[in-house]
């Protein structure tokens, strides 16, 4: 008699349709993996690891069905290729947006889709239905069981070895993943590393997994957490530029948050016409200084990250955003510590109270008040996209920040600048780009339109008395242009967008105007992270007793070695990028050096310290000097009372 072996396997007509859907879900995100996604594929062994990656995963999260009996098999087995299925097509239009992938902390973001408005169209291409096309055909041939027996089970021996396959397949791209890139899961990757070795469907269990971990880490902290950070901070600390030092003491402070503007649009010109003529002349007036090295740091949370570090001196959290995820922490933010010099603090946005979950943590900043949409005119004329445009923003803001009492810290959020750049024919006054690109050409006619709202505010808080009384700072949020467009770019900036060029496209603009203070250009490197203490050195604050992770611009100790959210970083001599070396002044490759070790156990330290602040909320163990603590119940933002 012939003995059975583990190799003789035939498959029944059930074993058939299952592994035939492994096959077309396998196939589909393949594809995906290497179309839509841009994982900078290398070498051979991250080639074959993008076939393999999927396997494993699929096998055993489709495998799932195979418990069920019956004819539930194939109900259960379709309802889990769908989920799969839209799974894989929700990152898809995430990433052509955002060039990242959804996270588990993303997904309390949701409500902001609700505000998303076009933006959501315009990322969907005429192909999508695809993703869905083998989700059809299965269904086809399950129409058509009649003439098809769909007979036989999956026997303890059958299910035994797809379970093994699946955990030999996950395992194998483990352990090649690591032979490629050493300490791939511990060490801090951007997230297109995870995806490009494991695959989309490992990386959800290993954010899963990462996000389960930093959320026990609040529960587990204690006072003990936070000597090490204070340690740390203080010895960062840089001193003030004695010639700065105080040089606003007693302006008011207006943050006008430039949406998705780069610093190319400074000076760029579309058939010898300027795209941005106010903003340019700001950068050569007499009292601005004008940072043409300054750099965003924000991550998933874009526009929120933002506002978190520059409020904060904080870096945004890896994975989703601090203003979703950890809205009641104990913050020692700007608007609490300016309150102590009786300050009054209010943001001015254009968009729902709930978008990004500002109603809730902005009380946990200490903002006194936050004027959103409902004390705007909301018509539909003065709406596009996430909200109120610029110009009916400022023109209906401006009522309002007359009332506030001085001095007042105040921070407007602009929105007409934002993706995919919708403008009516009647309101561009400067002609599109001609990339072909919609966004892109669209990116400086929505630019130039900011740009005119910007002066008109200008000249009418001129006219109030404010502007020689605030000290006003411009900055950019993050970028407007995703690298998902670099074909598009290369013809805007006239050269291949490599990844070193794609770097050094991440400044963004930042001027700060002090009424009777001789400005210049500032060509110091610097970040976000460094706002905070720069802005209270000019209001002639002492910052040494608060837990700041970034540094006084102005101060001849400013540290310029600036962090990025996945673990790169960029200096005046070396930019990192995805573990690669460039000369900054050339960008050309250079091999790594003790330098770079150094900088790159700075940048280390710094993330990892910050996500321990935010993650711990550490900083309800330690109260500065001279700090009064922010009871977040106290803020009421429904009704204005100055």
């Amino acid at each position: 008699m012939k003995r059975s072996s583990i190799l003789d396997i035939k498959l029944n007509a059930k074993q058939k349709f299952f592994y035939f859907a492994c096959f077309l879900l396998w196939l589909k995100t393949l594809l995906t993996q290497y179309h839509d996604f841009h994982l900078q594929i290398n070498n051979s062994v991250q080639t074959i690891l993008l076939v393999l990656n999927p396997i494993g995963s699929i096998l055993f999260l489709l495998g799932l069905s195979v418990l069920v009996k019956g004819k539930k098999f194939y109900s259960t087995l379709m309802l889990l290729q769908l989920i799969l299925s839209t799974v894989l097509y929700a990152n898809v239009l995430y990433y052509r947006f955002y060039s990242d992938f959804i996270t588990l902390p993303t997904l309390f973001q949701t409500k902001n889709m609700n505000d998303l408005g076009g933006s959501i169209f315009a990322l969907i291409n005429g192909y999508d239905f695809l993703f869905y096309f083998d989700t059809i055909i299965l269904l086809v041939i399950l129409r058509k069981r009649n003439k098809f027996e769909f007979i036989g089970t999956f026997t303890r021996r059958s299910f035994s070895i797809l379970y093994l396959s699946a955990i030999f397949m996950i395992g194998s791209t483990i352990a090649m993943a690591e032979m490629d890139r050493p300490q791939l899961l511990t060490r801090m990757f951007d997230r297109n590393y995870i995806v490009k070795y494991l695959g989309i469907y490992n990386f959800i269990f290993y954010d899963i997994l990462q996000s389960t971990r930093t959320s026990k880490q609040r529960v587990m902290a204690d006072s003990d957490d936070i000597t090490e950070i204070i340690n740390y901070t203080k010895s960062l600390h840089a001193e003030p530029n004695p010639q700065y030092f105080a040089a606003a003491k007693g302006l008011n402070v207006i943050y006008i948050h430039l949406e998705s503007f780069q610093n190319f649009l400074i000076d760029y010109k579309i058939d010898g016409e300027e795209v941005t003529p106010f903003l340019n002349s700001l950068t050569s007036e007499p009292n601005s200084f004008y940072f043409d090295n300054f750099f965003h740091q924000t991550a998933q949370g874009k526009t929120s990250d933002a506002e978190f570090l520059i409020d904060n001196s904080l870096y945004g959290l890896p994975q989703g955003a601090v203003f979703t995820t950890r809205g009641l922490n104990t913050y020692h933010a700007a608007p609490g510590i300016l309150d102590n010099d009786h300050y009054t603090s209010a943001v001015f946005h254009g968009n729902n109270q709930s978008f990004w979950n500002r109603d809730v943590i902005y009380k946990s900043f200490g903002y006194d008040y936050f004027f959103d949409s409902s004390f705007y005119e909301m018509s539909p004329e003065n709406v596009v996209n996430y909200g109120l445009k610029d110009k009916p923003f400022f023109t209906g803001s401006l009522p309002i920040l007359e009332t506030l009492p001085q001095p007042f810290y105040a921070k407007f959020i602009t929105l007409s600048n934002h993706y995919p750049y919708p403008i009516a024919e009647e309101e561009a006054s400067i002609k599109p780009f001609n990339s072909g690109d919609g966004s892109v050409d669209r990116y400086f006619q929505t630019a130039r339109y900011s740009d005119e709202a910007l002066r008109e505010f200008f000249l009418k808080i001129k006219e109030d008395g404010l502007l020689d009384s605030s000290m006003i700072i411009l900055y950019g949020d993050h970028y407007g242009i995703s690298e998902n467009h670099n074909k598009a770019m290369k013809q805007v900036m006239g050269e291949e967008i490599t990844p070193f060029k794609n770097a050094q496209l991440q400044r963004v603009p930042l001027l700060i105007r002090i009424p009777g203070v001789a400005g210049k250009k500032m060509s110091q490197y610097g970040g976000q992270i460094d706002l905070l203490p720069t802005i209270l050195h000019l209001l002639g604050m002492e910052t040494k007793e608060f837990l700041f992770f970034g540094t006084d611009l102005f101060s001849d100790e400013h540290e310029q070695v600036i962090p990025f959210r996945n673990g790169d970083f960029a200096s005046p001599t070396i930019t990192r990028v995805t573990n690669k070396y460039f000369d900054t002044k050339n960008g050309h490759p250079v091999e790594k050096n003790k330098a770079i070790l150094l900088s790159e156990q700075f940048v280390k330290q710094q993330l990892e310290l910050s996500d321990q602040v935010v993650n711990g909320d550490l900083l309800r163990f330690y109260t500065p000097n001279g700090f009064n603590l922010i009871d977040h119940y106290e803020y009421d933002y429904r009704n204005f009372k100055p």
